[in-house]
Formats: structure tokens, sequence, C-alpha cells
């Protein structure tokens, strides 16, 4: 049985993704490569595209985080904190 790849083809420009969009693109991009049924340029294309995708998803993250931060800040919270799981969170 033969596992049908799905490319993806850029459609718009990496920066004018939005986070969702890219995230989607780069949960396809692992999906092809770990079928292993591409040829070696393919997969070095789509490996690039990934990187290139992840930094961008970085970005907007980091861009969310400071925005939220300057909220808290400008409403008198406190600062934001690392997010820790529990070892209950953990185990399940």
């Amino acid at each position: 049985m033969k596992v049908k790849i799905a490319f993806i083809m850029p459609s718009k420009k990496t920066k004018n993704l939005t986070f969702e969009q890219s995230l989607s693109e780069l949960e396809t991009i692992v999906q092809n490569l770990e079928q292993g049924e591409l040829s070696l340029e393919e997969s070095i294309k789509l490996f690039e595209r990934g990187l290139t995708l992840s930094k961008i998803s970085q970005e907007k993250l980091q861009d969310a985080e400071q925005k939220v931060s300057i909220l808290l800040n400008e409403k008198g919270q406190e600062q934001l904190k690392d997010f820790q799981l529990s070892i209950q969170d953990q185990a399940e």
C-alpha cells in the first residue's frame, strides 16, 4: 500500500502566514518527511521550508508574549512566569 504524500506549495510568503497556517504547514512537512518517500532533494527543500516556518512561528510567539506582558504591565498585573507542569500533569 503506497502512502499518498501531500505537498504544500507555498501560496503565501512566510511572513504573511498566520501562526496557525504556519503550524499547519509545519505539521504537513513533518508528516511528509517521516514517510520517507521523498527524494533527497525534495526532503532538503521541505526541511529548509520547515526551518523557516519554525523561525517565523517562534518570532510570532515571542511577539505575542511581549504584547501580553505589556498589557499586564499597563494593568498593574504581575509579570509573566514560565509555565511549569506539575509532576501529576507530566504523568498523564
